[in-house]
């Protein structure tokens, strides 16, 4: 079995950890002091939350200092007693998991119930992972050579981690890193510290000092990770403007990197569907809904129905169906959307002006059939206001879809699945969904095509994508 090692190689008693005090950043197994301090808000009422550490570019040297000295030993570990530790990580986290339920809420600004399904997430990430095989490869074997390919772990990896989803994409960097072999350092974003650290802070009763860390920064942090020399892979989630920078910066040393970058998810709905149902679970969750002309009014209609029943406010509250925008940066774009409405024309369904509010409320809003050309259509707002649009002819829907930089996710909403599935092949988007969308397994590759990024996370793919392949090339001959 492997060992639970924390810096004194003694196991931490799990249920001692507040989640509600002191967040700090851990080094070596050990927490990692800095002089400087920030906060973040909680985005429905705008109070400053506790104080998190800012680290310095010492604090990250200490921190690869320490991971390579722990890549050393954890990447000898078998593959069995990596998964065992593994695991009992998850099982860990399952018993705490209202406690980093509410922390989410409170630093995300999620419902109840949305936050619920990002925790069982996050816990079913690591244990899906865990049961991911990733054996060797026989290429050939005669009776000349074997051809093995192998796949070994890449070294330290530095996890940047965005807001949107916390805590299951902490988890999501976290598992397969540490099943392949390798360290990591998990930088939280800014904006939602708090999960993450806590997320390491709980760690450490599984791993040796130095595999499992976390710095805590500012907007400086992410360059000197993706810059610094002793870190071999980078794994980002954010935007595809960030994520051109991290590319860049990355590619001074050759660090590996898998990037999964921005949207523009459209989704394409025929006349066949049940209105009503469809509308509901579409919702805002798409960035462009494709509509057939037959039925656009009264999907329209059906849409705006089950708009105007949504809940807006805290998310700690019982019934709220939907909570602010995350953070100030992304409520003034989004803002901007709005201004965008008056300024160019465009039509409303619903919504179309923000309420004040004591938090980052956006009313949900629905713009119907602005130009193809126009902002909201062409860029992604990553908030709550969505373009209907309508189509009759089935090739031009499928390249008004794929005229797009984006290319994330897609969904197609039909009764006929077959035909659903051809057009779901012609779309140029990383995960296609048929008659559900954002539908997730952490057995099942996910990323971007074209600018929403590079690589996949989760599934084997993404457990191979923390790894270096290497051939072996075992002659049987003796050479005499």
């Amino acid at each position: 079995m492997a060992p639970t090692a924390t810096a004194n190689g003694s196991e931490k008693p799990v249920s001692s950890l507040s989640l509600k005090t002191n967040f700090v950043q851990i080094i070596d197994g050990k927490i990692g002091p800095t002089k400087e301090t920030r906060h973040g808000i909680n985005p429905a009422t705008l109070e400053p939350k506790a104080d998190v550490p800012i680290a310095t570019e010492k604090d990250l040297d200490l921190a690869v200092e320490a991971a390579k000295r722990a890549f050393k030993v954890w990447s000898k570990y078998s593959y069995e007693d990596r998964r065992d530790a593994v695991l009992a990580f998850a099982s860990a986290l399952d018993s705490r998991r209202t406690e980093f339920r509410d922390l989410l809420v409170a630093e995300q600004g999620k419902p109840i119930p949305q936050a619920d399904a990002e925790t069982d997430a996050a816990i079913g990430w690591i244990t899906g992972m865990a049961n991911i095989a990733l054996p060797e490869e026989i290429i050939e074997d005669n009776e000349n050579r074997t051809v093995v390919a192998r796949y070994t772990p890449i070294g330290v990896v530095g996890a940047i981690v965005p807001w949107n989803f916390p805590l299951l994409l902490a988890t999501g960097k976290i598992a397969p890193a540490l099943l392949t072999g390798n360290v990591i350092i998990v930088k939280p974003s800014p904006f939602t510290p708090y999960c993450g650290l806590k997320l390491v802070e709980l760690a450490q009763s599984f791993f040796p000092p130095g595999v499992v860390q976390s710095l805590s920064g500012d907007d400086r942090l992410g360059p000197w990770l993706t810059s610094h020399p002793g870190i071999d892979k980078i794994s980002f989630t954010g935007s595809t403007g960030t994520g051109k920078l991290v590319l860049q910066s990355a590619s001074k040393t050759l660090k590996r990197v898998t990037l999964e970058l921005g949207g523009n998810d459209p989704a394409i709905v025929f006349p066949d569907v049940d209105v009503d149902k469809v509308a509901e679970k579409i919702c805002l969750n798409l960035k462009r809904i494709y509509i057939h002309e037959s039925i656009y009014e009264e999907f329209r209609d059906a849409l705006v129905k089950h708009v105007e029943n949504y809940t807006l406010g805290d998310g700690s509250q019982q019934g709220v169906t939907h909570g602010p925008l995350q953070n100030s940066m992304q409520y003034e774009r989004v803002k901007t959307f709005f201004a965008d409405i008056e300024k160019q024309g465009w039509k409303v369904a619903t919504g179309g002006k923000i309420d004040p509010s004591s938090g980052y409320f956006i009313t949900p809003t629905i713009i119907d059939r602005p130009p193809e050309k126009s902002r909201i259509v062409v860029e992604e707002p990553f908030g709550p206001i969505v373009p209907l649009l309508s189509w009759k002819d089935e090739d031009d829907v499928i390249e008004r879809a794929n005229d797009t930089l984006m290319g994330l996710g897609a969904s197609i909403w039909c009764n006929d699945t077959k035909k659903a599935e051809r057009v779901g092949r012609e779309l140029q988007a990383g995960t296609v969904w048929v008659n559900t969308h954002f539908d997730l397994s952490p057995l099942a590759p996910f990323g971007g095509h074209k600018e929403s990024g590079i690589g996949t996370e989760w599934g084997i793919n993404g457990l191979k994508g923390f790894c270096n392949v290497q051939t072996l090339f075992l002659n049987k001959k003796i050479v005499s």
